[in-house]
Formats: C-alpha cells, sequence, structure tokens
C-alpha cells in the first residue's frame, strides 16, 4: 500500500478566529493535550514513509518546520483555496503514477482506521478519486454529497448552494480525498476561481473527473467526531476533550 500511495497534508492556514491571548502560530501549531494539532494527524498517517507525507505550509511556516522539518514541503503562499494548495504541491506528484490521499493538518481525531478504509475502498474499486463522508443529522455548514437513485456518487454542493432538499441529505463532505495522480493533475489545470472568494476549491475536482468518464467513490466510513476541526477557541477545547476522553 504505502509504495503506492502520498499524502498532502494541508496545513498553510493561519486560524485567524483561533489568536487569542498573544498566541500567534499557525492554526496546526495549536497545542490540544500538549501536542500541536499536526501530530495527531501524521501519527494517523505513519503508515506511510515520511518522505512520502508532503505538508502543504504557508502562514507562519518556519514555526512548523522547525518542528516536523523531516518532512517534505510545498509552500502556499497566498492561500487561494484547498486547490490551490494541493497546485503548490504539484511538484512532488509530477510523474509519479500512483495515489495521492489529502487531508487537513487540523483534524486530530481523524483515525489511521479511517485513513486506511478510505485507501482500501479507493484501490478495490479502481477509482479516480473517493473522497470520505460522514452522516449527521444536521449537515450544518458542511457540503452535501448527493447521489444517484442506484447509490452512486453524483455531486457536492456546498451548503450555501443547497435547495431544500439537498440540505436534507444527511451525508456530508469531510474535505479528505484519495486521488489517482495523473487525472488529478490533468483536473487542476482546470479548476477557476470564479467565485466571491476568488478561491480554487479542490471539492470541484471529483465532479470535474466524473464528467470527463472518471470513476468517483464515496467511503462513508467517517465517524461524525473524526472529521472535526479546529477553527474557534471552542472547537479546539471540544477537540482537547475529546482527545483527553480517548486516552
Amino acid at each position: 500500500m504505502s509504495q503506492s500511495v502520498k499524502a498532502l497534508v494541508l496545513c498553510a492556514g493561519k486560524g485567524t478566529r483561533l489568536r487569542q491571548e498573544g498566541i500567534d502560530l499557525p492554526k496546526v501549531m495549536r497545542l490540544a493535550q500538549g501536542k500541536p494539532l499536526l501530530h495527531y494527524v501524521l501519527s494517523a498517517l505513519d503508515f506511510l514513509p515520511k518522505e512520502d507525507v508532503i505538508l502543504v505550509v504557508g502562514y507562519k511556516r518556519e514555526a512548523i518546520l522547525a518542528a516536523y522539518g523531516d518532512y517534505p514541503h510545498a509552500v502556499q503562499e497566498p492561500q487561494l483555496g484547498t486547490g490551490h494548495a494541493v497546485q503548490c504541491a504539484a511538484q512532488y506528484l509530477q510523474g509519479f503514477d500512483g495515489h495521492v490521499l489529502v487531508c487537513c493538518g487540523d483534524t486530530p481525531l481523524m483515525s489511521q482506521a479511517t485513513y486506511r478504509s478510505l485507501v482500501r475502498l479507493h484501490l478495490d474499486g479502481g477509482n479516480d478519486c473517493t473522497l470520505l463522508s460522514a452522516h449527521l443529522p444536521d449537515g450544518g455548514s458542511y457540503g452535501r454529497v448527493l447521489r444517484t437513485p442506484d447509490g452512486a456518487f453524483s455531486a457536492i454542493v456546498e451548503a450555501k448552494d443547497c435547495s431544500p432538499e439537498q440540505a436534507a441529505a444527511d451525508e456530508v463532505n469531510t474535505g479528505v480525498y484519495l486521488f489517482r495522480v495523473p487525472p488529478l493533475l490533468e483536473a487542476l489545470g482546470h479548476l477557476k476561481n470564479d467565485n466571491a472568494q476568488g478561491e480554487y476549491y479542490l471539492t470541484d475536482v471529483p465532479g470535474y473527473l466524473l464528467s470527463r468518464g472518471g470513476r468517483v467513490g464515496v467511503c462513508d466510513r467517517c465517524a461524525p467526531q473524526e472529521m472535526l476541526g479546529v477553527n474557534t477557541p471552542a472547537q479546539l477545547q471540544e477537540v482537547e476533550d475529546l482527545l483527553a476522553a480517548r486516552t
């Protein structure tokens, strides 16, 4: 498995809403149970060799590299969305005919078992893309995963763009994906930033691949707690409490 899969960990965010008490660190370096959020993500990815786990860094990157300088890294500056983050790391993917797992450095509760399940389903299905989803009674601000009547992937629709019927769907996008690298690189060249934020979104890639006849699957084995990201002091405290309960 490890010989055909690499990982990109998105770590470039500022964590603006987390800044308090004079703490000015990249979001992924904020501490939970005495360790950076990124520590937990990298621990869950340790079934892959370090040289195949690439950190995409940006804001205050020197703090990340001082602690995790033994991982390869790419720089995203400025930060123009998740699709742009992957574009910035394309140098590590050129000529690689395997697969790449894209995940977030601020989701410390994601388990290795879940990452492995995603990889297994993706490889077994011969997919060009497999996205990780979770089921929530109230999808809130998460993008909804829509399926065809036979259960196949249809689209990801951002919460703000959902019709009432779409918003009622209980399957949501976690922001974790596995891609076959050649079609991913081709898709990255077609991303557009014609949205209110002027950013390039990775959520556009599965739909693009599907429209080109690619095979897109969904792995719905993520527990709701696992997908929790950290954007606010309250979320940091929630994650810290859940980590404490695990130990």
